[in-house]
């Protein structure tokens, strides 16, 4: 499996208990779909490396404890710390030209209904009161809070999201 063919899941973020227990975060919207995951790939060197779950139960704010096969020691756990989390592209639903998954934006153009192109998505940037667009056009940056009724259409062929951004803000940046 390579990591094109994947989105990031989340990452292990510490170790749960003392027997190879580690806690992952979910860094998804909703945790909750995730709670009947039976496998997925750590990045281990650069090499996506498959996990089978024993076991998974979700916590608070995006974390999950989670038992794996083979993975039985404090020891075996702690190699595990830190590393990036994937799961196959083709397990994500198909989403509307209104919603898009965070990953599958980036290097979209970006079109303001009233300002043109004014630039391409180089990340999302998942603050839980206010997520925003970081949108990069050469040295300049413009941060657009993901507010509701922003998007207007995500073209997926064309890589392109059409906005329409809060009356002024554009002209802050520019």
């Amino acid at each position: 499996m390579k990591k094109t063919d994947c989105f990031q899941l989340g990452y292990i973020a510490k170790l749960h208990g003392f027997k190879g227990e580690v806690s992952l975060f979910l860094d998804v919207t909703d945790p909750s779909r995730y709670e009947t995951l039976d496998a997925f790939y750590v990045d281990v060197n650069n090499q996506l490396v498959p996990f089978f779950v024993k076991s998974i139960k979700l916590k608070n704010k995006g974390f999950a404890a989670i038992r794996l096969e083979g993975v039985d020691t404090e020891e075996m756990a702690r190699t595990l710390l830190r590393k990036s989390v994937y799961l196959p592209k083709e397990l994500l639903e198909d989403l509307d030209d209104l919603h898009f998954y965070d990953h599958e934006v980036i290097n979209f153009s970006v079109v303001d209904k009233n300002h043109g192109p004014i630039g391409t998505i180089e990340d999302v940037i998942d603050l839980a009161a206010n997520p925003l667009l970081q949108v990069v056009e050469g040295k300049r940056e413009i941060l657009i809070p993901l507010l509701p009724g922003l998007v207007q259409k995500v073209d997926r062929k064309g890589k392109t999201l059409h906005i329409e951004a809060p009356e002024g803000l554009i002209g802050l940046y520019i």
